[in-house]
């Protein structure tokens, strides 16, 4: 899993090798019940919500292969164990499919997702009289360009509208990073930092990204936020943020800046929370 996050690989990537190298995921944890009935009340953490994703579907049936998850490895250049790569390329490495009679008992029911979280957030910033635009809740990709993208979306929503009091841009999803560097931080911590160096300074923007289950890759921390004085304090203190984001060292630059969410572990996770808002004459 390590070796595939590092990689840049995405969640499915990462749950379609998960699957093929475990005894519950998959299905399997379905199939050992089986036929007991089994009842799976989930909490979605993947764009889309897919049943066979969430958790890596450990009671629903599952589409890929293990000739899929040998190709995922591959793709990535990824060196495993040699009993690594002989148990994928062995028949116990497939996992039940859609439709097979042990998965037959299985219910499954989604309780909570990151489209419900949006939607939350969209009532709230109007509440508040503000716009809320939402770009769903299924964006995936590196979290540098993610943020590149996301800063030039947020210039054209303002432009297509000019007189309202206030604009907020939401998203979900789940952002990668590809590993340069040995810094501190996460996916949101780097999704942040790029975008503050692509709005540069932009008066009265201001941004979050938090990844909901309290914990952004690796670090303590949720995510962070930034403000339209993020670059300016950060040169103040003799800080380069261009060569933070290069050394993948977002965490540290945050934390100077005392601007880390720290949340501790939320026990939930609809994954990635973002929002970029302008909101006039307040910074």
């Amino acid at each position: 899993t390590r070796s595939l996050l590092a990689c840049g690989a995405t969640i499915h990537e990462i749950n379609t090798v998960r699957k093929h190298l475990s005894t519950i995921k998959g299905g399997r944890l379905a199939a050992a019940a089986f036929p007991a009935r089994t009842l799976t009340l989930a909490i979605s953490d993947v764009p889309g919500d897919d049943p066979a994703t969430i958790a890596s579907g450990p009671t629903v049936g599952d589409p890929t292969t293990r000739d899929e998850a040998l190709a995922i490895l591959d793709s990535f250049g990824i060196q495993t164990p040699a009993s690594i790569a002989s148990h994928l390329r062995s028949k116990a490495a497939e996992s039940p499919f859609p439709g097979d009679a042990a998965l037959a008992h299985s219910e499954f029911r989604i309780v909570a997702t990151a489209a419900g979280a949006l939607e939350a957030a969209a009532v709230y910033v109007g509440q508040n009289g503000f716009k809320a635009i939402s770009l769903g809740e299924r964006i995936e990709g590196i979290a540098t360009v993610l943020a590149g993208e996301q800063a030039k979306i947020f210039e054209q929503k303002l432009l297509a509208h000019p007189g309202d009091p206030g604009l907020v841009l939401l998203s979900g999803g789940e952002a990668t990073v590809a590993l340069r560097g040995a810094g501190k931080g996460g996916p949101n911590q780097e999704y942040l930092l790029a975008l503050a160096i692509a709005l540069d300074g932009r008066p009265d923007t201001f941004a979050i990204a938090a990844d909901t289950d309290g914990i952004d890759g690796a670090s303590k921390a949720a995510g962070a936020v930034i403000t339209p004085d993020t670059l300016a304090r950060a040169t103040a203190l003799g800080m380069d943020p261009r060569a933070y984001l290069a050394r993948n060292d977002a965490g540290s630059f945050f934390e100077r800046l005392g601007d880390l969410v720290v949340t501790g572990p939320t026990c939930t996770n609809v994954n990635d929370f973002r929002a970029i808002a302008y909101i006039p004459h307040v910074g």
